[in-house]
Order: C-alpha cells, then sequence, then structure tokens
C-alpha cells in the first residue's frame, strides 16, 4: 500500500515544512514537495492539518497488578485508547516478582502483550530484587532489546532497593550499556509519615500527598545522582513532580551528572486540591500531587529543556472499584491514573495555544525526545525517509472536552473531567495503516509489534 498525505504542514522536533509524505509500506519514502502521485493507492488531503510523528509514550503501565487489583486498562484497550489521542508507540514496565527472575517478569508481559497491542511497544524491566543473578540477567535483556531498569527508593517491602543495591545495579548499566530508570521518593521515611497520619486517625486521601512530601521526592533525586555520579553513568528520573527535585537535577547537571527528567500531566494540570475533593482517591498516585504553585517551575523547565519529555506514568483503576479499598486508610488506596489518551492534546492546548511552546517543542517533548531515551531514533518520533509511517494528521482547531463517557480508556473517570482542549488527532497511521479516522476506529488488536530498543548513550 502506497499512500500519500497531501497539502499538510509537516512538525518535526527540527522544524516545520510544507511537503508532502509518501508512505510505501509500513515505511516513510519521501517528504517533499509537489511528491509524484503516479502509484499511489490512497490519498490522504491534510490541508489545514499539521502532520507530526506519531507520539511517543515511554512511561504506561498496562494490567499493572498492585496487590491483588489490576490495572484496569489491558494492552488491547489501553493501547487502543492511546492510538485514539495520537500515540502510536509506549514503552510499558514489565515488573520482576520478588525472588524470581527478571526474565519471568519480562515473559508475563509479552503474554499479555504479544497478539494484543494495537500499536508498537516496547519494555523496561522493573527491578524489585537486586541479586548477582539478576544483574547477570541485565546483559542478556539488553542484548534482547529491554535496555532500560527501573529501581525504586520507594515501597520497601515491595519494591525498594537500597542504595548499595542501586549502584549495582548502575555498575552493571554501565558495562552492559543499559540506561536505570529511577522512581525517586524516600520510601522508608514516607512510611513513617503515613504510618503517623493513621495512627492519628488522619486516613483520607488528603494525607496521602502530606505523607510524600516535596522534600523526600528531592532527597531520593539528590542521592541516586550522587551514586550516578560515583557509576559515571546517566540516570533518567521517572514522573518528577516538584519545584524541589527539579531543583536536586539542575544541582547534578551543574556537577556534571547527566540526568534526565520527565514529568507527567498530572502534575502540569492538576494539585494537590484534587486531593481533598470527596473523589479524592480518584488522584492517588505517586509522587502525589502538589500545590498548584509548582506547576510554574515544571512548565518553565519543559520550556527551557530542563525537562526533557512529558510521559502519562497511565495506571488506570476504576474509581467506582479499586479505588475504594482505601476509605479507612489511603495507604491501601492503589496508586495511578489514567492519561495515555489525552496527554497529546492537553500539551498542545496548554502549550502550543497557550503561548508557551513551539510546534517543534511540542513534537519534541511528546515524539521526539521519548523515542530518542527510549532507543527508537531514526525509527519513532520523526517524519523522515526511512522511519516508521506512524504519522499522526492533527487537526490544531478542533475543540473538545475530556469526559470519561467519551474517552476509550477502560476506566469509569477521567481527572480532566469537563475540560476543553483545543486540537486532535483526525487520522492515524501505524506502520503505514490507518488505524483511527475521525473518530472511527480501524485497528485491530495484534497489530503492535514488540520493538527491540537499541541502547541509548550510557556515559557523559
Amino acid at each position: 500500500m502506497r499512500t500519500l498525505i497531501v497539502n499538510g504542514t509537516v512538525v518535526n522536533a527540527s522544524g516545520v515544512e510544507r511537503a508532502d509524505v509518501l508512505v510505501d509500506g509500513e515505511r516513510i519514502a519521501v517528504v517533499g514537495v509537489d511528491v509524484a502521485r503516479e502509484r499511489v493507492d490512497r490519498t490522504i488531503d491534510a490541508a489545514g492539518k499539521l502532520v507530526i510523528p506519531g507520539a511517543v509514550d515511554i512511561h504506561t503501565h498496562m494490567e499493572l497488578p498492585v496487590g491483588d487489583v489490576v490495572a484496569s486498562d489491558t494492552f488491547e484497550t489501553g493501547t487502543r485508547a492511546a492510538a485514539f489521542g495520537g500515540t502510536t508507540t509506549i514503552v510499558d514496565f514489565a515488573t520482576q516478582s520478588m525472588g524470581r527472575p527478571l526474565r519471568e517478569g519480562l515473559e508475563a508481559w509479552h503474554v499479555k502483550a504479544d497478539g494484543h497491542a494495537c500499536i508498537d511497544y516496547g519494555f523496561h524491566m522493573a527491578i524489585c530484587d537486586v541479586t548477582d543473578a539478576t544483574l547477570a540477567e541485565m546483559d542478556e535483556l539488553v542484548r534482547e532489546g529491554v535496555t532500560s531498569f527501573k529501581l525504586f527508593t520507594a515501597y520497601p517491602g515491595r519494591m525498594y532497593s537500597d542504595d548499595g543495591e542501586i549502584l549495582r545495579a548502575m555498575f552493571q548499566a554501565a558495562d552492559s550499556g543499559g540506561l536505570i530508570l529511577m522512581h525517586a521518593e524516600n520510601g522508608i521515611a514516607i512510611d513513617v509519615l503515613a504510618a503517623r497520619y493513621v495512627r492519628a486517625g488522619l486516613t483520607s486521601p488528603w494525607y496521602h500527598g502530606l505523607s510524600r512530601p516535596a522534600t523526600l521526592e528531592a532527597e531520593a533525586v539528590n542521592r541516586v545522582a550522587r551514586m550516578a555520579d560515583v557509576a559515571g553513568i546517566p540516570v533518567y528520573i521517572v514522573h518528577l513532580s516538584s519545584r524541589d527535585a527539579l531543583e536536586e537535577v539542575r544541582r547534578a547537571r551543574e556537577r556534571g551528572t547527566t540526568v534526565y527528567a520527565e514529568t507527567c500531566p498530572q502534575y502540569l494540570f492538576l494539585s494537590d486540591a484534587d486531593l481533598a475533593r470527596p473523589d479524592g482517591a480518584a488522584f492517588v498516585c505517586a509522587p502525589p500531587l502538589r500545590p498548584r504553585d509548582h506547576q510554574a517551575a515544571l512548565w518553565d523547565a519543559l520550556i527551557s529543556g530542563e525537562l526533557q519529555l512529558v510521559s502519562t506514568d497511565h495506571a488506570p483503576f476504576d474509581l467506582h472499584g479499586p479505588k475504594t479499598l482505601g476509605h479507612d486508610d489511603f495507604r491501601l488506596i492503589p496508586g495511578g491514573v489514567p492519561g495515555v489518551e489525552e496527554r497529546v492534546d492537553l500539551i498542545y492546548d496548554a502549550g502550543v495555544v497557550g503561548g508557551r511552546i513551539s510546534l517543534q517543542r511540542w513534537v519534541e517533548l511528546i515524539s521526539a525526545a521519548p523515542a530518542r531515551l527510549a532507543g527508537l531514533e531514526g525509527r519513532k518520533g520523526v517524519i523522515t525517509p526511512g522511519a516508521d509511517a506512524d504519522i499522526v494528521i492533527y487537526d490544531p482547531n478542533r475543540r473538545h472536552t475530556l469526559s470519561a463517557s467519551t474517552h476509550h480508556m477502560n476506566v469509569d473517570y477521567s481527572c480532566y473531567e469537563g475540560r476543553v482542549v483545543q486540537g486532535g488527532a483526525d487520522v492515524v497511521l501505524s506502520r503505514g495503516e490507518v488505524i483511527v479516522d475521525h473518530g472511527q476506529w480501524l485497528g485491530r488488536a495484534g497489530h503492535g509489534r514488540f520493538l527491540k530498543r537499541s541502547t541509548v548513550a550510557t556515559r557523559p
């Protein structure tokens, strides 16, 4: 199938141009003016529209088990929802079970995703138990295209790694070419604070936020950055939520440490005031939502490049289901919020329409930088000959309302219920195949392929 996209404005992170795009099979063949129309099977008129690379979300949690409950989006429903929102690639987190091999966790996630995902996907490996055996497995996984590893300074007894374990994993990553991702909060101190609130009878979702102060996020960011100094490798901070943590990223970079950092829509648009709502459990996530005055610092960092990208940390649990578990103890509320379908439009509306960022910077934040940091550069996140034909025809003027009644995520609420945004994906192509056409689903489960990712630069 040869598809020609005409009359559109092509937006890459590197620039904007009026150009046609010829797709031949699964790849982009030509980007140029007055592209020959011979032997074209299908023509898409993108007049008045933006032609952007499919968005890349490198922080999702489809079918994530938390205690006795599981995130409500499967790889089929979650990737379909992502596609409706203009995202054509995700990187999810395969998770090790305590005491079990990494390989076992990775295979479990392949069972969930292979033959079910509607768009292309890769995996990070979340490590919960650092041993000689799991360190050796890191090398094997890198060779197989799983090139990034997440560790936690949070969740003692479940996912927590101490400083020595983190440093050992960093040294192993330095040798193998893997990239270390860190959930940076001081989990031991958080557990002490949370227990004090519960003993005092302060059990509502509001106290979830108070038990995880920004100071303890900043402390953990500083600590893991110092360990990255010792190991001589970069570190990637996931879901950075506060200006305090951002300041520690700045200090580390001033010392010469390479620190990558992402933030998420929930930290740009929501605040701790949402935790005080009657449905506050809907907004429980970790790190928690911060006071609204942190948002300006995060936006400034996205504008300046101090924050590299926006991911979602998509982890949906029904408000009228698992989110009710912590009615008498906020510690029992499964953490996570939905957002994989809404990210692209939220950042376009508040960023581009709001006058904060350029079109190029928008594409950098949602597509090009995630692809680059995930080891997918040249394949995803760019409209150029030879790249995968993951393309979105984006209407920059369409206004629509975010709502659980209209979204495609398999969850019974939206964090942004009733918010009107400008901009939306009209047509979405995944490897040359139209999977969304003006609100109509044309894709299929199993279309998505597992992506073996390259290593990124693991030394400054």
